[in-house]
């Protein structure tokens, strides 16, 4: 599994966005420090690879799960 929809719309960037949000992190920032130049940003209309996900997952501190609900 590489994305997950709700209502036909990637749900993912939306997730990682409010939690980035919160924790006071830009998603610049978090591109910057992974390594990922500028692709998150475009979740919403590319599949991410779950290794990616994973990755952002163990970054904000979060179990992979956070970011696919």
């Amino acid at each position: 599994m590489y994305i997950i929809t709700q209502g036909g719309g990637t749900v993912i960037y939306d997730n990682v966005k409010k939690l980035c949000d919160q924790k006071g992190i830009s998603i610049w920032r978090l591109e910057r420090d992974l390594g990922f130049s500028n692709r998150v940003s475009k979740w919403n209309d590319n599949e991410p690879g779950i290794r990616k996900v994973q990755k952002v997952a163990d970054y904000l501190g979060v179990p992979i799960e956070k970011l696919l609900e």
